[in-house]
């Protein structure tokens, strides 16, 4: 749970960084930003669904 929480936490301060990123017109850093945001949510909210589905921890793949 404490990796889900984390990866969770890590999302929305990318979500944060392209919005602030945005006003200065970085574009540049808004990209990566944007990156890290979809990267890092879907990693956690792969991680909460397998938590609530399976009881476990990370996603395992098979």
């Amino acid at each position: 749970m404490f990796l889900s929480i984390t990866l969770l936490l890590v999302a929305i301060l990318s979500a944060i960084g392209i919005a602030r990123e945005l006003r200065r017109k970085n574009f540049f850093a808004v990209g990566f930003a944007a990156i890290s945001f979809v990267v890092f949510g879907a990693f956690s909210i792969a991680t909460i669904v397998s938590i609530l589905t399976t009881g476990g921890g990370a996603p395992t793949g098979h």
